[in-house]
């Protein structure tokens, strides 16, 4: 079992939010807020007036948007699946982020953040990966705008991805290995606030998911909200009315709150998160938070995680190493707590079937992360209702993970 990890348990909390509510900056309901060692909150505070700022300069967001057209190629395509919805008996959408320079849905927070890190003053930036998907799009932003990168990543998932590792490399990033604990995504997000607690003067972490301490849950969730604007847009031009339901996957929860953020008024649409079900629930080895965690903290929120009884953050098992993390983000979490998203689980063996299934019927290479999202319409479509119209994210391509497809 791994050692207590400094940065998995409070030591400064932000605010004290009251149970239910989400105004209160940083929290989502009783979930979120700030959890960090003391160094780190000076250069949260730093981000958060930054951010606030950025937000408000209309030259930051016509520079973002420019760079989300020209260099990211937004906006992605919806498209439909017409052989995958005559296999399902549904009308399956696919959200396109497979199309996106890098490859996935990654590179819409990357740009974002690296924008704010050189209007910042910032002379590097450094970053954690699991997949690598988050690591090649912050090695590509960072060579566009000039910036010094340094990406952490476990040596486990070095080795399963070996590809994505060579593109960072090849963009001029330095892969820093790690090889504490279970050498995956926890481990490097460690080695990442570490880094900058000790260098956050001239440096600026580019966390890749939904989770962390505030501001990164929000910050990231609006940079990746332009996938569900796009869809939104998309689906009542295609269609001529919203869908019944809308699916993602679930790691730390980027791509799926990117796509629901613009659904979440339309009471009627289903919202519906895909969580790493990796050998299943019950045999231990898995990333499903919500089907085998509890609250408690990690990396500086407050949310569900997979942990033991003393407090012990568990072991995670999952093919895909994007979705091989044992927390969700904070405002996941507060959407299931409200129920105006269910979160479920795909296995290993159902992510593998419905990436060969997409590939056969619709000849599309999707990253095992998507492929769980895919697993899940495929296994439920009698339940969702024949002729329901469905929108799936599908967050990156499988190039990735062609050797574990093929093996």
């Amino acid at each position: 079992m791994d050692k207590p990890d400094p940065l998995c348990y409070p030591s400064w909390a932000m605010g004290n939010p009251s149970r239910g509510k989400s105004r209160t900056p940083g929290w989502f309901g009783p979930y979120g807020g700030r959890f960090v060692p003391e160094t780190l909150i000076e250069p949260l505070r730093e981000l958060e007036a930054a951010y606030a700022a950025a937000r408000r300069d209309a030259g930051f967001r016509a520079a973002l948007d420019e760079e989300l057209r020209t260099y990211v190629g937004r906006p992605t395509p919806l498209t439909f699946a017409g052989r995958l919805s005559d296999a399902t008996g549904l009308r399956v959408w696919l959200k396109r982020e497979d199309l996106t320079h890098t490859g996935a849905h990654k590179i819409n927070n990357t740009v974002g953040q690296v924008l704010l890190a050189r209007r910042m003053g910032k002379k590097r930036v450094i970053a954690e990966t699991g997949a690598g998907q988050h690591g090649v799009a912050t090695a590509a932003a960072a060579a566009r705008f000039g910036l010094p990168c340094a990406v952490y990543m476990g040596v486990e998932d070095m080795a399963r991805q070996a590809p994505n590792v060579g593109r960072m490399k090849f963009l001029g990033a330095e892969v820093v290995p790690v090889t504490s604990g279970s050498r995956t995504l926890k481990d490097a997000t460690s080695e990442a606030l570490r880094a900058w607690s000790a260098s956050s003067r001239d440096t600026f972490y580019v966390l890749g998911s939904a989770l962390g301490p505030h501001p990164y849950p929000s910050m990231v969730r609006d940079f990746q909200s332009v996938i569900g604007r796009e869809a939104r847009a998309q689906i009542l031009k295609a269609a001529g009315r919203l869908p019944r339901e809308v699916v993602a996957c679930v790691g730390g929860g980027s791509n799926s709150i990117g796509i629901f953020t613009a659904f979440l008024k339309d009471r009627a649409v289903r919202l519906t998160g895909v969580e790493a079900g990796g050998e299943g629930v019950r045999s231990g080895k898995h990333a499903a938070r919500f089907s085998g965690g509890k609250p408690g903290v990690l990396h500086g929120t407050l949310t569900y995680l997979l942990q033991d009884d003393d407090g012990q953050v568990l072991p995670t098992h999952s093919i895909s190493a994007g979705l091989d993390y044992p927390a969700v983000g904070p405002e996941h979490a507060e959407l299931r707590r409200t129920g105006r998203a269910r979160y479920v689980s795909a296995t290993d063996d159902e992510a593998l079937r419905a990436a060969r299934e997409i590939g056969r019927l619709e000849g599309i290479l999707p990253a095992l992360e998507s492929a769980h999202a895919v697993a899940y319409i495929l296994r439920e479509k009698r339940r969702i209702g024949r002729g329901a119209l469905v929108i799936v994210n599908l967050s990156g391509r499988g190039d990735k993970d062609l050797a574990t497809l093929l093996r």
